[in-house]
């Protein structure tokens, strides 16, 4: 295959399909205590959880909606399905999942990365987790991958469930958070045992086909003292005209000397509102790795937190945003260093066409006790054309003496003396500024984990048909 040299507006073809949806596996349209208890009824929640969801609508009414960053005004919660019964129920062998719907993963390539290159897969339909697998191999070392409400009613893994659900993320935190504590459903329960190693990543994917739906699944994952995961999520969704909302949480617990590396590729279609909230605690010694791309969406609030809550704990994000005619990406990351000798650091890029708007809002916040603590952020910015816009929002709240803080940031657009040179070289003017731009996402782009994606490697190579500018 000849390689493409041109740059255009990320190809969702690969993802642009879908099956019709029955209405009667729908409920009503907009957020209701009456929808509240429907769903409850639905999953066969504990008392507990349905308790926690309509305390959390409670929340979702008294509280404002966002109004600091890209405008959200096309978003009607009135017209959004919160639930959608699954079709069928959820499956460990993956040739007894109805037809449609595996047709529908086996198009995006998840089985074949998982016979090749995981240790594990979940994947969810809409409102519901349809299949999940673990090796054996895995299992054996006693690492539990589950959907959450299976896990919620194990005996034992409930009263782990309920003391850290929604504890990072607290209802309490802004509208969103209170409206996924009212009406999530799927999502994912990790555990890895103290000490355990898990060599080879795990994996969820996330896909909603109904037309103007909510998607609201939890993951949680818990890695204990001196073991080791990689969790890999993606997420896509057909091409709809009415708005679609993806409002997930995730939860991440890191302990003593652990490390997790958590890797999104976020896809969404062009009429999707990509709210999401990721958070991660990590204890003395512990690391989290962050590695995220945004492809997609229509609007996207995504800032993953990581709170450096013991001493020596570390903190890494690295992230690719790619915004193209009609998108307006809000991303970025937080870190919270809130114990001695904590370190982070933020790298990002972001590309931006077509009229496309990328802001990268980053928060770092020391706290007294956190001497010794180091945190460094970069971040750039390349346009494409005139049309498209690009701003960098750093915040920083210091308030001990004893750390080293930097940022540093640039945006810009292709050097004409760069193209000049290259061409000088023998290039083309196109395949000069594809060199540039390639050479530009590199360094984080080669991060991503892209085995499952075709797509995405398309993406990061530059391998899109169109034109620069």
């Amino acid at each position: 295959m000849k390689e493409k040299t041109f740059v255009d507006d990320l190809d969702q073809s690969i993802y642009d399909f879908r099956y019709d949806e029955d209405e009667n596996d729908m409920l009503d349209r907009g957020i209701t205590p009456q929808i509240i208890n429907e769903i409850a009824d639905e999953k066969g929640d504990p008392d507990w959880m349905r308790a926690f969801r309509l305390r959390s609508l409670e929340l979702y009414y008294k509280q404002n909606m966002p109004v600091w960053g890209p405008s959200i005004e096309g978003l009607d919660m009135d017209k959004i399905v919160t639930y959608i019964r699954p079709k069928t129920r959820m499956r460990n062998d993956w040739e007894d999942v109805p037809d449609d719907i595996k047709n529908t993963f086996e198009k995006l390539g998840i089985p074949q990365a998982e016979r090749e290159s995981l240790a594990g897969v979940g994947a969810q339909y809409d409102s519901e987790i349809v299949y999940h697998n673990l090796k054996d191999s895995v299992a054996k070392q006693g690492v539990i991958y589950s959907d959450l409400e299976t896990a919620m009613k194990d005996e034992f893994y409930n009263k782990m469930i309920q003391e850290h659900f929604m504890k990072l993320v607290p209802p309490t935190d802004h509208k969103f958070a209170a409206l996924h504590g009212a009406v999530w459903s799927g999502g994912s329960f990790v555990y890895v045992p103290r000490g355990v190693h898990v060599d080879i990543p795990l994996q969820s994917y996330f896909r909603l086909n109904a037309e103007g739906a909510g998607q609201f699944e939890h993951t949680l994952i818990i890695v204990e003292d001196d073991a080791y995961l990689h969790f890999i999520e993606g997420c896509s969704a057909p091409k709809y005209y009415a708005a679609s909302l993806h409002a997930g949480c995730v939860e991440l617990f890191v302990g003593k000397r652990a490390t997790l590396r958590y890797s999104t590729i976020e896809n969404w279609s062009k009429n999707m509102y990509n709210l999401n909230t990721k958070r991660a605690l990590v204890d003395d010694g512990g690391k989290i790795e962050w590695v995220s791309g945004s492809f997609g969406s229509h609007v996207s609030y995504l800032y993953p937190t990581s709170v450096l809550n013991g001493e020596g704990a570390r903190s890494e994000f690295t992230g690719i945003t790619f915004s193209g005619a009609g998108q307006d990406l809000d991303t970025g990351a937080k870190v919270i260093h809130n114990a001695p000798n904590t370190s982070s650091y933020m790298n990002t890029r972001s590309i931006s066409k077509g009229g496309g708007g990328n802001t990268f809002r980053s928060e770092v916040r020391v706290t007294a006790k956190a001497k010794g603590s180091k945190s460094s952020v970069s971040c750039a910015s390349l346009m494409l054309d005139s049309e498209s816009r690009s701003d960098t929002i750093p915040a920083m709240d210091i308030r001990t003496k004893d750390a080293d803080i930097g940022h540093e940031a640039k945006i810009g657009r292709i050097s004409d003396d760069a193209v000049f040179y290259l061409m000088s070289r023998g290039m083309s003017e196109e395949e000069a500024k594809a060199l540039i731009v390639s050479g530009f996402a590199d360094n984080v782009g080669k991060e991503l984990p892209m085995e499952y994606a075709i797509e995405m490697n398309n993406l990061i190579r530059l391998e899109m048909t169109g034109s620069i500018g």
